[in-house]
């Protein structure tokens, strides 16, 4: 790349950028302190039901919406809240319509999809994409990892200290201090007196 163009790149990245005194993160329900989206950023809509801890990274091209379209008057003023400290890795979507609550510390690799809806299909007269679910909250508890790829389904509620293996898929508890992988995501290890064991070694 010619050294003008990177410059004007790096330059458009930093402007496009959103923090929390920017025109567009003062749209946020909060923006802390010392967070970022990075630019480019993908979809974003109904920023007033998103809230954002402080020191937190979304990194590039990801999607952070609440509710199915701009406008929409949501069911609670915090649908998606993520804390401090929070890396949200690039390529990612947090989709909320009704609660996703990530606490402080989670960090995510690539292209992670968390959402608390679905689609339904039992419908045969109705296309699926036209057919949804109840929705159910999403937890991600503080401290822990959700590796690339991962996607995070409606009624998720993941424990503190967890890891989450690449390309899984989660769908229900898993507990805390402990590592899950798959799909549907097991729990392969946890601490246990002091020690990380497998699951099978514990049976």
């Amino acid at each position: 790349m010619h050294p003008v163009v990177a410059g004007l790149y790096e330059r458009l990245r930093r402007w496009g950028a959103i923090g929390p005194h920017s025109r567009r993160g003062r749209r946020f329900g909060s923006f802390g302190e010392g967070s970022i989206i990075c630019f480019p950023w993908s979809t974003i809509f109904n920023e007033q039901y998103v809230h954002i801890g402080r020191d937190t990274m979304i990194g590039a091209d990801c999607s952070l919406s609440a509710g199915m379209v701009p406008g929409q008057t949501c069911l609670t003023d915090r649908v998606v809240t993520i804390g401090d400290r929070c890396l949200i890795g690039k390529g990612s979507g947090v989709v909320g319509h009704f609660s996703i609550e990530i606490g402080d510390d989670v960090w995510t690799g690539h292209h992670v999809y968390i959402t608390d809806q679905n689609h339904d299909y039992r419908d045969i007269s109705s296309p699926i994409g036209r057919q949804s679910m109840p929705e159910k909250p999403v937890k991600i508890g503080s401290g822990s990892w959700i590796g690339f790829g991962s996607v995070i389904l409606p009624g998720a509620e993941i424990g503190e200290h967890v890891v989450i293996g690449a390309n899984s898929v989660v769908a229900g508890p898993i507990p805390s201090y402990s590592v899950a992988v798959g799909a549907p995501a097991r729990v392969i290890r946890r601490f246990e007196n002091g020690d990380w064991v497998s699951v099978d070694e514990t049976a």
